[in-house]
């Protein structure tokens, strides 16, 4: 397996890592609900292509630079008085220079990182054999939206799938920032990955409440 991901473009690679979160819960693999977050998880990306538009990410004023990771999922704040979004993406980074990149968009900074969630995203069923739409589950929201939702993110969390060279590489001799977890590319494209005991258990690290010994 290792070998034959070696060889793949990164376009193929990515296409059989958004094939595989797909099939993913809404609620992300081995996040179980604590109070530091109380709202919805939703999927945003991958999505259903019968959808005109999908959430992603931007700096406030930017009209032309978006952030479109292979995996997104939101929590989005119970409360319409505080609003916000917690965002935890997944990102296949098929060489060295893919990560670094992808590894800058997410990196700490002195400005605010909004998610962005389009009106047709919001009025979409929630998933197929489901027809509630997605901003009834949003507690927030009390109608039905016309305006995109753009919400402050309040905590990021980024889960990179790495070639086997390069993910054992990385793990010898790097430090990853708090916000950073790391797994082989292997381990995103296998089937039904999100049942994985190894991969639900680095994504329930990835969480808000990962950080504390107890909560109140």
């Amino acid at each position: 397996m290792s070998e034959a991901v070696s060889r793949k473009p990164h376009q193929a690679l990515d296409r059989l890592v958004r094939m595989q979160l797909k099939k993913w819960p809404q609620r992300p693999p081995g996040v179980v609900a604590s109070p530091k977050q109380p709202g919805t998880w939703l999927r945003g990306r991958p999505g259903d292509p019968s959808v005109a538009a999908h959430p992603f990410l931007k700096l406030p004023g930017a009209s032309r630079l978006r952030t479109l990771p292979d995996g997104l999922w939101l929590h989005f704040s119970p409360s319409a008085s505080d609003p916000y979004v917690d965002i935890l993406c997944i990102e296949a980074c098929s060489s060295l220079s893919n990560l670094l990149d992808k590894r800058s968009r997410f990196a700490p900074s002195t400005s605010s990182l909004l998610a962005f969630c389009p009106v047709p995203w919001l009025l979409a069923p929630v998933q197929p054999g489901d027809p509630t739409p997605r901003w009834r589950l949003i507690r927030m929201l009390k109608e039905e939206p016309t305006q995109p939702l753009v919400l402050p993110v309040r905590d990021v969390r980024v889960v990179f799938g790495l070639k086997s060279r390069h993910y054992e590489g990385f793990a010898r001799s790097q430090v990853p920032q708090a916000h950073e977890y790391f797994c082989p590319m292997e381990a995103l494209i296998a089937e039904r990955s999100h049942e994985d005991p190894d991969m639900r258990a680095l994504i329930s690290r990835a969480s808000a409440a990962a950080n504390f010994m107890r909560l109140p």
